[in-house]
């Protein structure tokens, strides 16, 4: 046998031992990457697939791997944060249906069986009960309107709108009931017309929810305002009021569906957890987006921003 025979022989075997190790080392490094997935899976763990290696296309995979259970792990917390959110938005759906039905129902049965009411209380009862059935019908279409919303099952025409007179109009439909409770009103709205693209009946909403919000909660601020500004090409809407505002804690939950706090519970300040969540979905449909900033007895101010449109 020659030389060079042997030489190729050695380097053949050589070759065919190297890659023996090679793929050892890869079958321990599928086999290490396959317990560690396991185990996370098994244990529901938020943990990722970390292992040291040099091979390219293992660090690629363990990349796509940690990626996948990255979105995973966030469907997961977000199914856990809806079903509690449900079970929360039924606890105060009962409650919000509850109460006036309970209500409705002893009317009722004062009308049926108290023969002596006179017409005076029979007119009195009366007049409760259409508030408290009118209660009752406001709170089921809020909550279809939501529901139509979240479906995207809701028509919604979007047309060119002038912004200032529309502010206008919300603001004087508010001005009587707000000189009845004594509050001092300021409104800033620029002479300068601005425009946006929406829908007129959406904006009105929005608009009629906020400055709803800002009396019921924020009046004993005594002051309530709404200010129109630009920010840079967009068109700010500021709603608000220097009542007692809304802690931090609460901030980023007000505008849930049927979250509401702890005072909102208290008939003196009830509130059913819809009216901020319609208003930002019918925000958000315009393209818009809506923030809020409060600090306690300073300043609460919900601010509603929509693109400008020059034309």
């Amino acid at each position: 046998m020659s030389f060079f025979l042997i030489v190729i022989i050695i380097f053949l075997l050589l070759v065919i031992g190297w890659k023996y190790v090679s793929m050892q080392k890869l079958k321990r490094e599928l086999n290490e990457m396959h317990d560690k997935l396991s185990n996370i899976i098994e244990q529901e763990s938020a943990n990722k697939v970390l292992m040291q290696t040099n091979r390219t296309s293992i660090q690629q995979m363990l990349i796509q791997v940690n990626r996948l259970l990255s979105h995973n792990q966030k469907v997961v917390a977000d199914n856990v944060r809806t079903k509690a959110s449900m079970k929360k938005m039924l606890s105060n759906m009962s409650h919000d249906l509850k109460t006036p039905l309970t209500v409705i129902l002893v009317y009722i049965e004062k009308l049926n069986k108290d023969k002596t009411i006179s017409e005076e209380e029979r007119y009195e009862i009366m007049t409760r009960l259409h508030e408290k059935i009118l209660n009752v019908i406001g709170l089921m279409n809020k909550f279809f309107d939501l529901a139509k919303l979240e479906s995207g099952d809701d028509d919604f025409p979007i047309g060119r709108l002038s912004v200032n007179e529309i502010c206008r109009k919300n603001a004087l439909e508010f001005y009587h009931l707000l000189q009845e409770k004594g509050l001092r009103v300021e409104v800033d709205i620029p002479e300068q017309d601005y425009f946006i693209l929406g829908n007129e009946n959406s904006l009105n909403r929005i608009l009629s929810n906020l400055i709803s919000n800002a009396i019921h909660y924020g009046s004993d601020g005594g002051v309530i305002g709404l200010t129109i500004r630009e920010v840079g090409e967009n068109i700010a809407i500021d709603i608000w009021d220097e009542g007692k505002g809304i802690a931090e804690p609460h901030q980023d939950r007000v505008f849930e569906r049927l979250y509401t706090m702890d005072d909102a519970r208290n008939p003196e300040f009830q509130g059913s957890g819809l009216g901020l969540s319609i208003t930002k979905r019918l925000t958000e449909a315009m393209n818009g987006e809506i923030k809020l900033i409060s600090q306690p007895y300073k300043k609460t101010v919900f601010t509603c921003i929509f693109k400008r449109i020059t034309y």
